[in-house]
């Protein structure tokens, strides 16, 4: 099966491109960007070798639908998805830091948890918690937005105030439209029978000043999801939960003896076990919009973008 691992475009008025773990971004004289989705798989830091069918498609049109449904509560750099694999939106500057909040203690919380520590980016967690409990309320664990080869790492509120990172004005900001986010998000998965158990949110000043949401949001690239049918039984049994998140893969890379750590390789994934992790993804794609996921045409897959963005582009002239 086709996959999008790389592009190499030459668009109208194209300034520059910056090349993510997952998208590719490319920046027009207009303040234009244009944003392409590839299948690549980033964990722990790092991509991994092989793309993953049709996950470019299935994280573009999840960020974009939920970019619209949450454009009521915070503005957004959306403006066109002309295909699958392509959002277009306005040129912002970026926060060097990621907003995360999480509901729950998984993941990295509980990773650190389990070292013992009680205290994630200077907020208290509190003891006698078992993995995958619910917090009392979402707490808020920023880390940084490290450059590309860099991990981000976590950071307190105080600290990114005092690196001057953001604002202190700022920050109270980010902190308010992250929980309006999550809290709109927790409806959406619930209303779909699912739970929103942490995520990440990335926002960025435009041209005005304003703060606007970027990036992705409530994709399993950037979020965790837990069935809630079952979640209350599997607790009490102390049963690990039915991951719709790439934390399956980071399980997956965790047992194989990789973390993403210096001198580490990573070890090799089949076709069969791809598969596997494309069926996931469309698996969430299906639960979080509640719509049958359709396969866009990838014979052509490079062509195709590059037809649809131009001809989005010849509309605006």
């Amino acid at each position: 099966m086709r996959t999008l691992t790389n592009t190499n475009y030459q668009f109208p008025g194209q300034k520059r491109v910056y090349k993510g773990k997952v998208r590719e971004v490319y920046t027009l004289e207009n303040d234009l960007l244009i944003m392409i989705a590839t299948d690549r798989l980033s964990a722990f830091d790092v991509v991994m070798p092989k793309g993953i069918p049709f996950k470019g498609q299935i994280l573009n049109q999840i960020a974009t639908k939920m970019m619209r449904d949450t454009q009521d509560l915070v503005p957004n750099w959306l403006i066109a998805t002309p295909d699958p694999n392509v959002a277009i939106g306005m040129a912002c500057e970026p926060f060097k830091v990621e907003m995360v909040i999480r509901g729950y203690l998984s993941g990295h919380a509980a990773r650190e948890y389990k070292a013992g520590k009680r205290e994630l980016c200077g907020v208290p967690m509190p003891g006698g918690l078992n993995e995958n409990d619910a917090f009392p309320e979402p707490i808020i664990t920023p880390s940084t937005k490290a450059d590309k080869g860099i991990h981000d790492e976590d950071i307190s509120r105080e600290a990114i105030i005092e690196k001057g990172l953001v604002s202190e004005k700022q920050y109270l900001q980010l902190e308010k439209y992250t929980r309006m986010l999550f809290k709109r998000g927790s409806e959406i998965a619930a209303e779909r029978g699912l739970i929103l158990v942490d995520t990440k949110y990335e926002f960025g000043k435009n041209k005005d000043g304003g703060i606007v949401l970027i990036d992705e949001i409530h994709t399993p690239d950037s979020s965790r999801y837990f069935y809630a049918e079952g979640y209350e039984e599997l607790q009490r049994k102390g049963q690990p939960q039915k991951q719709l998140s790439k934390e399956f893969v980071r399980q997956w890379l965790i047992e194989n003896g990789f973390q993403g750590k210096e001198g580490q390789k990573v070890p090799n994934m089949t076709d069969a076990y791809i598969e596997t992790v494309s069926e996931r993804y469309i698996e969430l794609y299906e639960n979080i919009t509640g719509e049958p996921f359709f396969k866009a045409d990838v014979s052509n897959l490079e062509e195709r973008i590059e037809t649809n963005v131009r001809d989005y582009l010849s509309s605006l002239l």
